[in-house]
């Protein structure tokens, strides 16, 4: 027979399934399995006298073996899981396990030498399986609107963005570099007339940093969009996504999210709340007496950070808010400025946490090779600067991290919101 999933048996008919063996009381007449695969349980009910051979391979089995079972699926009021048993008539094990190095109580570094067990529980499938909800609704929210995707490359013969925090890498008889972001390439289509664009993809980051949010490699998505005149455009554009992905992710999984992480998916209200950087320190200062020196104002601190949580909810009702008017000293060189040098671009901030930043772009060739003078890069993106020399639309984007995304809504930290985490410390398996 072909293999059903779990999720799709109804009693009353013939099955085969297959899966994981999660808990197994074998008795002397009977014998109870509890088969678990990516969609859900099932109790199998195996009574031993009627079937001798299938009671041998029973005594073989040890938790998270894996089998094949097949059988009759009834009815039955007494069984927890559904209300419904399988009744075996033939059974092929697929393998058999050790017994487990890790438990569900396991300190999270010793899950991380042993993930693909780890990746096993109920909590971590629900992880993935509303990772990939939300990564394919913001797809499908860009690929209503015109978007393309694309795929830009992660080995770049020049550092990106910053020229710091970039694995260097041996390739061939030269140097490369991991991209620390598609920035530059996203920028590129948008010389190019593909006018709409996005992509998902890794990041690197070569920064030592030990917080529960950071990550050497994560998952970005990104996106660019021609003739954006306004940072109101970019910021429009991302809430709209965000609030269809969120009501995507709270519609399928809201209950399973709410019953194994004790977490609300809150569906945000459109437009979020917008406040300029020097306004909202003056509001942390009346409202929590959180004061930094003059000379950090420019920027927003780690605790400021934190803090917007509580301002953002008590001001707004709202769990998002975007932070505009950066010091253009804290802010990339490729973000256009106004008139007053302030540029246009803005972080957004979900739960106390900074998940996006989003800006209009510089796309006036003299005015961005100025910028990245200012800031001792000239030499560094050569190679960039070139894209605009032929003519390039005004244009302006945003990234997210898939990964950061994923452990807010589940109160995860970063090592166990990504398949595999990477950090300074943290290369296998």
């Amino acid at each position: 027979m072909n293999r059903t999933y779990i999720a799709d048996i109804t009693p009353g008919a013939r099955y085969s399934i297959s899966g994981f063996v999660e808990n197994l009381r074998n008795k002397r007449t009977m014998a109870f399995l509890v088969i678990r695969d990516i969609t859900g349980k099932l109790q199998v009910t195996l009574e031993k006298e009627k079937y001798p051979a299938l009671a041998a391979m029973v005594d073989q089995l040890t938790i998270h073996s894996v089998v094949t079972v097949e059988g009759e699926v009834v009815a039955n009021e007494y069984v927890k899981m559904g209300g419904i048993e399988m009744l075996p008539d033939s059974m092929k094990i697929e393998s058999i396990a050790d017994a487990l190095p890790i438990k569900d109580d396991s300190e999270i570094d010793s899950k991380l030498e042993f993930r693909w067990i780890d990746l096993r529980r109920e909590q971590n499938q629900l992880m993935l399986k509303m990772q990939t909800l939300l990564t394919g609704s913001m797809r499908e929210f860009l690929l209503n609107r015109n978007f393309v995707e694309i795929h830009t490359p992660k080995l770049i013969g020049a550092a990106s963005e910053s020229g710091s925090e970039v694995f260097e890498v041996k390739y061939f008889d030269t140097k490369a570099y991991l991209a620390q972001s598609p920035q530059f390439y996203k920028q590129m289509a948008m010389a190019s007339g593909l006018d709409r664009i996005f992509e998902t993809g890794p990041v690197f980051r070569a920064e030592k940093s030990y917080t529960n949010k950071h990550a050497t490699e994560f998952t970005g998505f990104d996106l660019e969009f021609s003739y954006v005149t306004s940072v109101e455009e970019v910021m429009h554009m991302e809430e709209e996504l965000l609030a269809y992905a969120f009501a995507k992710v709270a519609e399928k999984y809201g209950e399973d999210i709410k019953r194994l992480f004790g977490k609300e998916v809150i569906v945000p209200t459109v437009p979020f709340p917008r406040i300029k950087l020097r306004d909202l320190y003056a509001e942390l200062e009346a409202r929590y007496g959180y004061t930094v020196d003059d000379s950090a104002k420019g920027d927003l601190t780690t605790d400021a950070e934190h803090l917007c949580a509580k301002f953002s909810m008590e001001k707004y009702g709202s769990e998002f808010l975007f932070v505009t008017d950066y010091d253009a000293k804290e802010r990339a060189f490729y973000h256009m400025r106004d008139e007053a040098g302030v540029p246009m671009g803005y972080d957004l901030i979900w739960r106390g946490c900074e998940i996006t930043t989003g800006a209009v772009r510089e796309h006036r060739y003299e005015v961005l090779k100025k910028q990245a003078d200012e800031k001792g890069l000239a030499d560094d993106v050569t190679f960039y600067l070139q894209f605009f020399r032929y003519g390039c639309p005004p244009h302006g984007g945003f990234g997210l991290g898939i990964d950061r995304l994923t452990m807010l809504f589940l109160g995860l930290s970063i090592k166990e919101a990504e398949f595999l985490f990477r950090g300074p410390n943290r290369l296998t398996p």
